[in-house]
């Protein structure tokens, strides 16, 4: 979901505690819930062979005036029809992030014009999207060759194979919403958290990725887990959200430094937090700190909102199912409290749900009473009854 503001001006931080309040600051906004957003990411084949390398060019090609300057240095970078920017991943994949909306109705019959578009100038280059959420076909090769992902590469590759399949073959469905009202922040904050394996499973998708992790319900978020720990395993769920997660960025580790030289690498292992104090030869300002959180890859992003991340990117046409489950899902602060009560027996399995999927007992038993709870709620959502009983059906059809 593509946020609007106006940003000031970048200031320095005296120590952490500036730098930690300035994260919870913009990171958990809260007031009354009325935005909702999308963004979808397909990785892209060849339509004559879904294993070939993807060609640069052709991509290039198919994304004319479309396409980012990661791809094609002196690109417009024009939206889509419908407003919506497109961008791509390390790996060629394509991602749309919908600007924010109030009405599921309108934000569905956007994306489905936005897919429509991208679909179409994909195929008049022989291009097709993918249809999981991770390449099961290639194995992990970078095509964006920019500073910021050399440095990324190069911190993930001291963990291990994970990291490089994290940017090159993954693809994942994010849904957006508005925090809420602050009386309300922890709870809907713990019941995202709670609902992550539940859902995990439900739409699972990726039994493999690029020849590793074969068998998994979902191998993309079991490679997202394998990344870097410290910037990719899920948030805690406490009292106070946003001071932790305020404290855990300060004292991740920095991957890159942005500079005129052509390599980002940090020149040795500091984090944020060393930085303040002296790690390089300038302090560091809030506009570092904001690129800086845009390493953090939890499985639940603050970003203002709340950016929800662990779903595989589906089928064609299967975003639509559990995009209006969690608009459904959070609709209303009673809804959120059922959410807790059905999800409490499979809170934290996370890794349960990527390996085992709907097998697993307790998750599916889970699942079973949050769909039930969602398909109660749909009427809130403002889609048409046929779209309701469309969406109920599918939801049941995961059980």
């Amino acid at each position: 979901m593509t946020a609007l503001r106006n940003k000031p001006a970048p200031v320095r931080f005296a120590d952490r505690a500036e730098a930690e309040a300035y994260v919870a600051s913009v990171c958990f906004k809260h007031g009354p819930p009325r935005l909702f957003g999308v963004e979808l990411e397909w990785t892209v084949h060849h339509a004559e062979d879904p294993g070939q390398t993807l060609d640069r060019n052709r991509l290039a090609a198919a994304l004319g005036e479309h396409a980012p300057p990661t791809l094609v240095p002196d690109s417009p970078q024009r939206p889509l029809p419908s407003g919506t920017p497109l961008t791509v991943e390390p790996g060629g994949q394509v991602e749309i992030s919908t600007p924010p909306c109030t009405s599921l109705p309108d934000l569905f019959k956007t994306v489905a014009q936005d897919i429509s578009h991208l679909t179409a100038m994909l195929a008049d280059h022989g291009l097709v999207l993918g249809d999981r959420g991770a390449d099961l076909h290639r194995s992990p090769t970078r095509m964006l060759q920019v500073p910021r992902y050399a440095a990324m590469e190069h911190a993930f590759n001291d963990v291990g194979a994970d990291g490089l399949a994290m940017m090159c073959n993954t693809a994942g469905l994010q849904v957006c919403l508005d925090f809420g009202e602050e009386k309300h922040l922890r709870d809907r904050w713990a019941a995202v958290h709670q609902l992550g394996p539940v859902l995990i499973a439900l739409f699972a998708n990726s039994p493999s990725i690029g020849g590793m992790h074969q068998d998994w319900a979902s191998a993309r978020m079991r490679t997202l887990y394998g990344t870097d720990p410290v910037r990719t395993r899920p948030s805690a769920v406490c009292a106070d959200p946003a001071q932790t997660y305020a404290k855990r960025v300060v004292d991740t580790p920095v991957i890159v430094v942005r500079g005129p030289s052509p390599s980002w690498i940090p020149p040795r292992r500091f984090t944020f937090a060393d930085w303040i104090e002296g790690a390089l030869d300038r302090g560091p300002t809030s506009d570092d700190l904001d690129y800086h959180m845009t390493t953090m890859f939890p499985p639940v992003r603050p970003r203002g909102y709340i950016e929800i991340r662990y779903l595989d990117t589906p089928a064609p046409g299967g975003w639509i199912a559990p995009s209006a489950l969690l608009v459904a899902l959070f609709s209303d602060p009673s809804v959120v409290d059922g959410v807790l009560a059905a999800t409490e027996r499979a809170a934290g399995r996370w890794l349960v749900a990527a390996r085992h999927g709907m097998a697993d007992e307790r998750i599916s038993r889970a699942a079973r009473d949050v769909v039930a709870l969602g398909v109660e709620a749909l009427p809130r959502t403002g889609l048409s009854h046929d779209q309701i009983s469309a969406i109920s059906r599918e939801l049941e059809g995961k059980l």
